[in-house]
């Protein structure tokens, strides 16, 4: 593994930056607890919505459980997802799915979920 400290600082310069604008890191946030904890992020990406009356962001989010007890997080995170009642600032969930769900036993267990999550503007 290779470490670069000025990527790492840019990279996380921009993430601060970023997060003041949009909501994805509190949303990453609630997901990552949903899943207690035991999910890595694999890819996030972020879309503006817009409706004739409402405004927000379309989130995809995939997330990995490997091993035992990570994936029977996983299958408690997918049943529970859609009923969550999230908490960001200044936004709504107004939907959240399970898109794809892709489950292997060997090498060992390990399950990849994709959710997708809509998040209103609160006026």
């Amino acid at each position: 593994m290779q470490i670069d400290p000025i990527a790492d600082a840019a990279m996380l310069s921009a993430a601060r930056c970023h997060s003041r604008r949009t909501p994805w890191m509190p949303l990453l946030s609630a997901l990552l607890e949903l899943a207690q904890g035991k999910a890595e992020l694999l890819r996030h990406s972020e879309r503006n919505w817009a409706s004739v009356t409402f405004s927000g962001t379309r989130h995809t989010v995939v997330l990995a459980f490997a091993g035992v007890e990570p994936v029977a997080a996983g299958e408690q995170f997918i049943d529970a997802l859609p009923d969550h009642e999230f908490t960001v600032p200044r936004q709504l969930v107004a939907d959240a799915a399970v898109m794809r769900v892709e489950q292997t036993m060997l090498p060992e267990p390990r399950l990849e979920v994709e959710v997708e999550l809509l998040l209103l503007d609160e006026a």
